[in-house]
């Protein structure tokens, strides 16, 4: 269940009420009363849950969900004790009751210094909005013109910068946001359908913990279902993009510009040169490094140095690169003909 500091939850539905509102086709189970969404691998009995790709059969015949919604192909694949929504685009069917079913909680009160603040040690400076629930740790200092979003958690000795917006996040001690940091906006995601792309809500959190460094203008999103989660004492530089779903480990260094799409995990004590770039769902193994401009499309080991695009090993990145420059160097040019 989406956390309900961040997330309102809507009344529940019947599986047959729930079907005419999401563009789906009721298959069995139409009185099992569904009151949220989650992933396969969650979801309860009050749960809908989709699987809209043959990758995930196994995770759908194990799902504990109160009702899938499928394609008409894996009808049979779902499990026999749960009902079964039919829909020739499952995963927007899904998005759909997302929206029905949890909404975020926006800043429609504010919270008085008094409410939000452990003591009056914290600073906050002119044009600072807390919405309702804020609470802030002594000794932090809140920068000029930054909101704080209904039920942010921050925590002590924090310094968070002129202009920065937080929302959906709980933020640990000593925690420093640059100017213009974003944190907690929705994660990019959208299904296709009939009607052209639907936006997938995003319902989970980021959590930065103890000591962790968020450069001017660096864009964090929140997760989709699961949290996005910044390790202890790791830093990130200025303009820097982490997508929802990423989980960073502990002293990670990521330098100006980089970009890590949705899903990534990072070990602990990885470094990142500016403007690498990292695919969706990649692992990253602790104490890896990734040269500025590295693009990484598969896994990276524990330990090991990548560069290039696409990134692979700096050792074989290297010979291929002076392969390659022996090879344009040793073609003759062509002669200039005589005037």
């Amino acid at each position: 269940m989406p956390d309900p500091r961040f997330f309102e939850t809507g009344p529940s539905l019947t599986v047959a009420e729930l079907a005419g509102r999401i563009g789906a086709e009721v298959i069995r189970g139409g009185e099992v009363v569904i009151s949220a969404v989650a992933p396969l691998a969650s979801a309860d009995a009050g749960a809908l849950a989709f699987m809209a790709d043959r990758r995930f059969a196994e995770a759908l015949a194990g799902t504990r969900a109160g009702c899938v919604v499928v394609p008409q192909a894996m009808v049979e694949a779902a499990p026999t004790a749960t009902a079964v929504l039919s829909s020739r685009e499952a995963q927007a069917s899904w998005a759909r009751a997302s929206g029905l079913f949890h909404q975020p909680r926006l800043i429609d009160g504010v919270s008085t210094p008094d409410e939000a603040c452990e003591d009056a040690s914290v600073v906050l400076e002119p044009g600072v909005v807390l919405g309702t629930g804020v609470r802030i740790g002594s000794g932090t200092r809140i920068g000029a013109n930054t909101v704080i979003g209904t039920g942010v958690q921050i925590g002590r000795d924090c310094v968070i910068g002129a202009n920065a917006s937080i929302a959906f996040a709980l933020i640990g001690d000593r925690v420093k946001l640059y100017a213009g940091a974003r944190i907690g906006e929705a994660g990019f995601g959208a299904a296709g359908s009939s009607t052209g792309p639907v936006d997938i809500p995003q319902l989970g959190r980021v959590i930065l913990q103890d000591g962790v460094t968020i450069g001017a203008n660096t864009c964090i999103d929140r997760g989709a279902y699961d949290d996005t989660v910044v390790g202890e004492n790791s830093k990130i530089d200025n303009l820097c993009m982490v997508g929802h779903n990423c989980v960073l480990g502990r002293n990670v260094l990521i330098a100006a510009q980089t970009g890590l799409s949705g899903s990534v995990t990072v070990g602990d004590n990885v470094l990142f040169g500016g403007q690498a770039g990292v695919g969706d769902h990649i692992s990253i193994g602790d104490g890896a490094r990734v040269a500025a401009g590295g693009g990484v499309l598969a896994n990276v080991p524990a330990g090991e140095t990548w560069s290039g695009y696409p990134a692979r090993p700096l050792r074989q990145f290297l010979r291929e690169t002076i392969w390659l420059s022996k090879q344009a160097g040793s073609k003759k040019r062509p002669r200039e003909s005589e005037g």
